[in-house]
């Protein structure tokens, strides 16, 4: 079990739709928020290509540079991504000003998102572990909703059941034994 609707409350308003429909909806989306961060990099003087993939009924940009010693990319990742999720929550805003549809599209930097996908999934198995050998809960720091998504389905897939508790930037999650 998981509990964790943030992701779920932007109405995906396209589910009514036919499969083709909703493909050329995600490409769409993929072409203004390209456009979008295109014009932001020009601005910023960043150098980056971006890349738009559209899977699972979702759109994934990535920006990514040839240039491993260039730090304008780092910069737009920020620390801890907060900068990433704020452009990130630009872009969807950029989508719904320009479609009047809102977007669930995810935004990666430099790969920033696979190498901290791996991370949560370590500190979800973690969770887990310690868990199993103690009987008890373990509250895991704040993070994101798209990060608490990922943990929740690591959680799941281990056995284990998890809850996201707190508000705002406290939210995190408690993993607890799918018995208790």
């Amino acid at each position: 079990m998981t509990i964790d609707n943030e992701e779920q409350l932007i109405a995906d308003d396209s589910a009514d739709l036919d499969p083709e429909t909703k493909a050329s909806r995600l490409e769409d989306e993929g072409d203004v928020a390209a456009d979008y961060l295109e014009e932001l990099l020009d601005i910023a003087d960043i150098d980056g290509d971006i890349d738009i993939e559209v899977r699972s009924g979702r759109t994934y940009i990535s920006i990514v540079s040839d240039d491993a010693a260039d730090s304008g990319l780092r910069a737009l990742v920020g620390q801890d991504g907060e900068v990433l999720e704020a452009l990130q929550e630009l872009t969807r805003l950029s989508v719904l000003t320009a479609t009047e549809n809102r977007s669930r599209l995810v935004l990666d930097v430099d790969g920033y998102r696979d190498v901290r996908g791996k991370e949560l999934r370590n500190i979800a198995e973690d969770a887990v572990a310690e868990v199993k050998e103690t009987g008890g809960e373990m509250a895991l720091p704040p993070m994101t909703a798209y990060e608490r998504k990922i943990v929740h389905d690591v959680v799941a897939e281990l056995g284990m059941v998890s809850e996201s508790e707190g508000e705002g930037t406290g939210r995190h999650i408690v993993v607890s034994r799918a018995d208790a």
